[in-house]
């Protein structure tokens, strides 16, 4: 399948869920499966994705590894940033960081953490900002809601990821004008709301005409078997995401069901 513009679609699954040691089985079950790439997603409490993630780059050696997503917002860049960094690292440089604002949930803890969403989406915007001014080596950075400086700043050096760009991926709302500004900055877009193949062709020309790159990801997910994923392979998107995410996410039950549809391989 080949998605317009030439760039053969590539294939993840989101892990739903599971103890450490059965989501790093599950990892290696992907890779020898043929899957392009694992992702987790991180929980108020519970397994730590970045730990995971590290654990799984060291029995792995060419799936991508990262978020599905990070609800930057809610986590100090800074620290984002040396996570991704030690994973790609450690990964031979395999890592991809996946940004949103976080979603308010009934299942969220009360932490007293900002729940504005203009608010998170200024805070996003200069995270981001942050993560990459670090990456290249900055020491300073001053926005409205972070501030970082650093006047000894040997670590950078060693703190930096093995990838000359990290790919980051950042969840956008189209046709919302500010969000698709905010995809411009990025590497990749998992397309929030309802959409349809229809709208994701709309959205990859806007995104072109406003100097989008031509290897922009642009991410679909559901379940398969089921799902087109070649409609959605033909209107532009670059990765499909098998997920799961119905509740209980650690039931026996749907640890076997993941593991089943990990074994039969990506729907190419």
């Amino acid at each position: 399948m080949t998605p317009s513009g030439g760039t053969a679609m590539r294939y993840g699954v989101i892990l739903p869920g599971g103890t450490a040691p059965e989501q790093l089985e599950q990892a290696v079950l992907a890779e020898r499966s043929g899957w392009d790439g694992v992702f987790v997603w991180e929980a108020g409490y519970g397994v730590d994705a970045w730990g995971l993630l590290s654990a799984m780059a060291a029995v792995t050696s060419r799936v991508r590894l990262g978020t599905m997503l990070t609800p930057l917002p809610w986590r100090r860049p800074w620290k984002v940033a040396s996570q991704v960094a030690t994973l790609d690292q450690l990964s031979g440089g395999r890592a991809i960081l996946t940004v949103g604002v976080g979603a308010l949930t009934p299942d969220l803890p009360l932490t007293g953490e900002q729940t504005d969403l203009r608010v998170r989406a200024e805070m996003m915007d200069e995270g981001i900002d942050l993560i990459r001014a670090l990456w290249a080596g900055e020491s300073h950075f001053s926005g409205r809601h972070y501030r970082y400086e650093v006047d000894q700043n040997d670590l950078a050096v060693a703190g930096r990821p093995v990838q000359e760009r990290v790919p980051i991926w950042v969840v956008g709302v189209w046709p919302r004008p500010k969000s698709m500004r905010r995809v411009l900055k990025c590497d990749g877009v998992v397309p929030g709301g309802e959409m349809t193949p229809g709208a994701v062709r709309e959205m990859r020309s806007w995104l072109s005409s406003r100097g989008a790159p031509p290897g922009l990801d642009v991410i679909a997910e559901g379940e398969t078997p089921g799902a087109d994923v070649a409609a959605w392979a033909a209107a532009g998107c670059t990765w499909w995401m098998e997920t799961r995410w119905e509740l209980p996410h650690h039931s026996p039950e749907r640890m076997a069901e993941i593991r089943a549809r990990i074994a039969a391989g990506p729907p190419r």
